[in-house]
């Protein structure tokens, strides 16, 4: 019996089931990976984190991570949500005691309303710690502008340079994704010398709840299944659009994307991928 490939995630616990360690399960699921986690928060109410974080002691984080690679082992690991500089430094050390082969970082600072969800103290420690052990980070358009200061970000020109200069942070890929910029979906890949867009049609919906998460455990599958970084993002970007078309909602809030989307639907689009550098 062939055994499916092993991958986990470090991150929050999202009650509403459509974002964090519930998003990354969800997509793990879907493509055929053995999925695994270590809950870093419990997050009770969205977007009122502030308020509605719960952290877990580092014991527990540490205990929930030593117990899945003694009784599984990983074949990659992603991040979510860590919120603190604390969280940030033990993961940093599990990784770095750890012979993991694929890491993804998604920098979780900034919620889908804009809802904060990492501490200052902690942006410092994700740049020097976390991001330099990174097979590639995925940081949307806010996070981007956190990691640079504040910078503008307004088009596809600026969405290259990002990553251009994020990569000095010494990740071995940069994915800058341009969701809440105008037009076509397109997302900036950038490894040191080459810049790769993927370009998606813009999907007219809000219930888009989960949707960063979801692509970053994507990626996570795929790399994990053993694909290349370029063919792992045009894979989870198709995967993550289509869960984004089918995207629903049960009340008046936000929806979650639609993970089941793809197995029940196909694709709903091809991805552009072109290379311009």
């Amino acid at each position: 019996m062939e055994y499916p490939a092993r991958v986990i995630t470090i991150a929050g616990s999202a009650a509403g089931g459509s974002a964090g360690i519930q998003a990354d399960l969800k997509t793990f699921q879907e493509l055929d990976v053995y999925g695994m986690s270590v809950v870093t928060a419990i997050v009770g109410k969205h977007p009122e984190t502030g308020k509605n974080v719960h952290p877990q002691t580092i014991e527990a984080i540490e205990a929930q991570f030593d117990t899945a690679m003694r009784q599984v082992g990983t074949d990659a690991l992603k991040t979510g949500m860590l919120f603190s500089k604390e969280v940030i430094d033990v993961v940093a050390g599990l990784i770095e005691q750890s012979d993991i082969k694929s890491v993804v970082i998604d920098p979780v600072m900034v919620g889908k309303l804009d809802s904060k969800l990492l501490k200052d103290d902690a942006i410092e420690a994700l740049k020097k710690r976390l991001i330099p052990l990174a097979t590639i980070i995925t940081p949307n358009i806010p996070e981007a502008r956190f990691l640079l200061g504040e910078r503008e970000i307004t088009n596809v020109e600026a969405l290259k340079q990002a990553a251009i200069d994020l990569y000095e942070l010494g990740s071995k890929y940069v994915l800058v994704k341009g969701g809440r910029l105008d037009g076509p979906a397109v997302d900036v890949l950038y490894d040191g010398k080459t810049l790769t867009l993927f370009e998606a049609p813009r999907i007219d919906t809000v219930n888009t709840s989960g949707a960063g998460c979801s692509y970053s455990a994507a990626i996570t599958a795929y790399l994990a299944k053993g694909e290349t970084v370029e063919d792992a993002v045009e894979h989870a970007k198709k995967f993550v659009t289509t869960a984004i078309n089918h995207g629903f909602t049960y009340t008046e809030m936000v929806g979650p994307t639609y993970h089941a989307a793809q197995r029940k639907y196909g694709d709903a689009f091809d991805i552009k991928v072109e290379k311009v550098q």
